[in-house]
């Protein structure tokens, strides 16, 4: 079965752009599970799979006609893809934060190669995603690979699906009790939340914005808390 995947994927790299994406959806398909864990054992496999999509991330230049949906589901893809190859690249491993070179941490390499420029996982999430296109539900599209994140999507995003395919996301780590404690009086909540508070408060309090998805509704004078980090790798 996945020897007819990897023959399906390769012969994708002589066609269309919207394939590219589909080779990628593929991939992700078949080794990141419904619940977000990822064989990377089986995606070092089939590293050529993975790198038809980074070939066309390098060929493609982002223009700025294109929709914010378009250009925000193109660099959370990219991040994303970007991710796995470093972490492919580095396997076997335990936590991303093991992950250093030349001093630098898995955020602040710059090695994802897209138009043609060379970005830093970093500079993608803080100076385009976050600058550009002001959505605090970037935090759960992108993804940093460990235990306590939202789960990796198992399919790429599109401008069609993109805004649907994050309030989901949004909807299900807010709602995961293994991520978020969310009681009336009291929220013990991802460290995210307190990383980037600011984009999750800047048009409400944090409560409001756990309320607008959480099965639970908190107390406006609940307290907060926020929960331990576990950066081991979402592994399969």
């Amino acid at each position: 079965m996945r020897k007819l995947f990897l023959t399906l994927c390769l012969f994708a790299i002589t066609i269309a752009t919207q394939a590219q994406n589909d080779v990628y959806d593929a991939l992700l398909k078949t080794y990141v599970s419904s619940n977000g864990t990822i064989d990377y054992k089986g995606l070092r496999k089939n590293k050529a799979v993975l790198d038809i999509y980074l070939k066309y991330l390098d060929n493609t230049i982002p223009q700025k006609k294109w929709s914010s949906k378009k250009a925000k589901a193109f660099w959370i893809n990219a991040y994303n893809a970007y991710t796995i190859k470093l972490i492919i690249d580095s396997y076997p491993l335990k936590k991303v934060t093991d992950i250093k070179r030349k001093g630098r941490n898995a955020w602040k390499i710059a090695f994802a190669k897209i138009g043609k420029k060379t970005y830093s996982l970093d500079y993608i999430e803080h100076k385009i995603l976050r600058r550009w296109h002001d959505d605090p539900r970037i935090h759960v599209g992108i993804n940093a690979a460990s235990l306590s994140g939202p789960k990796f999507p198992n399919y790429a995003f599109t401008e069609k699906n993109i805004e649907s395919k994050l309030e989901l996301l949004m909807k299900d780590f807010i709602n995961d009790p293994k991520k978020n404690k969310i009681g009336l009086t009291k929220v013990e909540v991802s460290k995210i939340f307190e990383w980037y508070q600011e984009d999750f408060t800047s048009n409400n309090t944090l409560v409001d914005y756990i309320n607008k998805y959480s099965e639970t509704k908190v107390n406006d004078s609940a307290a907060i808390e926020y929960l331990e980090y576990d950066w081991n790798l979402n592994e399969k």
